[in-house]
């Protein structure tokens, strides 16, 4: 047992409305500082491969970083439970820009990875925590609203990101990427310790270091088996069913570990509700079809079309722009026809993307990529958003912080695992049109090689998709017209 302080924060802690302006722009800063690194790194992964060497441990500089920033989702969302709100947010911008002073100066890829690793430890503790807040300062009705202001920092991201990460690799150094991080932090950081405070009061509480440690291997082994399987080892070997058996194993006994904590990490009821479960599973395949898009997109765009990486990134920026202006529109929409009927129409959207992803060829146009990524942005933020809000309004105050995490956590492990399938998927038909040998460096590989490759993991993401609509359409139609009525009530 230990004791800690407890937030006390809500809509009528706050007080005065005035008050909620300068948190939401310290919100706003600090969701920057992870949207920005989101765009930014993809465009200059051929840069960085060039340089370090290593095309096939290239997706780990994703996948370490979503792995690390979703272990530890669930472990900072109880923290704000138990420390506050504004000391778990410093920590993470804290956490986050070390590691991209440690990742500018990396030597090698193995370093790069490691040091990515802080940056995900960073993230995990930003995202939930941020999205929590606004949760715990805005109805329902008002985050319609102010979801316009957080989509607005994508917006913004969607094209500083890929754009300095262009200029940087093209006109400077890719280490640039990581160097710029350190300004934004710094003015995050000093907004919110001037101006976020809240009121704590001192309660004990049981940390489950035992659930923490099980999740934290659990998936760690499950991502590194099916990364590295059929790469380092044969998906049969001794090393290959190991690894994934052990992670599976770790799972589980986290499962039985959960029923008997007394303040579990992911506590059990999460996953008793079907609203919960539909809408977890609706952000793990967001997580999954945006890894997979934001990570090879780019390839796409220089390896098979011959661009450079500014024109690539201008590419990848159509999808990080569709989503925030959909997601700034969607509060209207849920308002008026309810979380799930919103979320089908989003669904509907992506999958018109993803065949249009489908149809690319080596002699399709930037502009056609551009217009893909962009009809994808739109339909995900009529479902990422929603979903969220949907899971956030079924649940009292008290808990909204685990249900924000769980859901966050759902998206990371997406994401996770996503960039691990895609990379074995890539790596496996790189390998099959080689004669068994992957190239060390991105530029090396043929446009007729590459090509093919990439269509599979673009495939794979189509299958994501419609793993996205059964989840969207499994989600209970009442729980969703009540959450709208209230909603309107509150807006009334």
């Amino acid at each position: 047992m230990t004791e800690s302080a407890a937030p006390t924060i809500s809509r009528s802690d706050v007080g005065l409305r005035s008050a909620r302006g300068p948190i939401l722009l310290a919100v706003m800063l600090s969701v920057g500082l992870v949207a920005i690194d989101s765009t930014i790194l993809a465009t200059a992964v051929p840069a960085i491969v060039n340089d370090l060497g290593g095309f096939a441990q290239f997706p780990w500089l994703f996948s370490i970083y979503l792995l690390a920033q979703a272990v530890s989702v669930p472990i900072f969302a109880k923290f704000t439970d138990l420390v506050g709100r504004k000391p778990v947010m410093l920590l993470g911008i804290g956490l986050f820009v070390l590691g991209s002073v440690l990742s500018g100066f990396a030597w090698s890829m193995p370093a790069l990875i490691a040091f990515r690793a802080v940056q995900g430890l960073g993230a995990g503790a930003v995202q939930p925590t941020a999205m929590t807040i606004i949760g715990d300062i805005y109805s329902v009705a008002e985050r319609a609203k102010v979801q316009g202001y957080v989509a607005s920092v994508w917006a913004i991201s969607s094209v500083v990101g890929p754009t300095l990460g262009g200029v940087f690799v093209d006109f400077a150094d890719w280490r640039f990427i990581f160097f710029v991080n350190v300004p934004l932090g710094a003015v995050a950081a000093w907004v919110l310790a001037r101006r976020f405070s809240e009121d704590v009061h001192r309660s004990r509480h049981s940390i489950d270091y035992a659930g923490a440690a099980l999740l934290a291997a659990g998936t760690s082994l499950v991502v590194l088996g099916l990364l590295e399987g059929g790469v380092v080892w044969p998906w049969l070997s001794v090393p290959g069913v190991g690894v994934l058996a052990a992670g599976v194993a770790s799972l589980v006994a986290f499962v039985f570990v959960e029923r008997r904590a007394s303040e579990p990490m992911i506590p059990p009821w999460v996953l008793h509700s079907r609203l919960l479960n539909s809408t977890n599973v609706a952000s793990l395949a967001v997580g999954v079809v945006l890894i997979g898009l934001t990570s090879y997109i780019p390839l796409y765009v220089q390896g098979v079309l011959g661009t450079n990486a500014l024109v690539a990134g201008f590419a990848l920026a159509a999808l990080t722009l569709g989503w925030p202006i959909s997601a700034s529109q969607a509060g209207r929409i849920y308002l008026r026809i309810g979380f799930r009927r919103t979320g089908l129409i989003g669904t509907a959207i992506v999958l018109v993307g993803m065949g249009l992803l489908i149809l690319l060829s080596p002699d399709s146009s930037v502009a056609q990529v551009a217009v893909t990524c962009f009809v994808i942005g739109l339909g995900m933020g009529l479902v990422a958003s929603p979903t969220l809000i949907a899971a956030q309004s079924a649940v009292e105050w008290n808990v909204r912080g685990v249900v924000t995490g769980t859901n966050m956590f759902a998206r990371s492990i997406g994401s996770a695992v996503g960039i691990a399938v895609f990379g074995a998927i890539a790596n496996a038909a790189l390998a099959a049109s080689s004669g068994g040998k992957v190239s060390t460096t991105a530029s090396a590989i043929p446009a007729r090689v590459l090509d093919p490759a990439l269509h599979q993991v673009f495939l794979g993401t189509g299958a994501v998709a419609v793993l996205m609509l059964v989840a969207v359409v499994l989600m209970p139609e009442r729980g969703a017209a009540r959450d709208t009525e209230a909603a309107s009530a509150t807006s009334d």
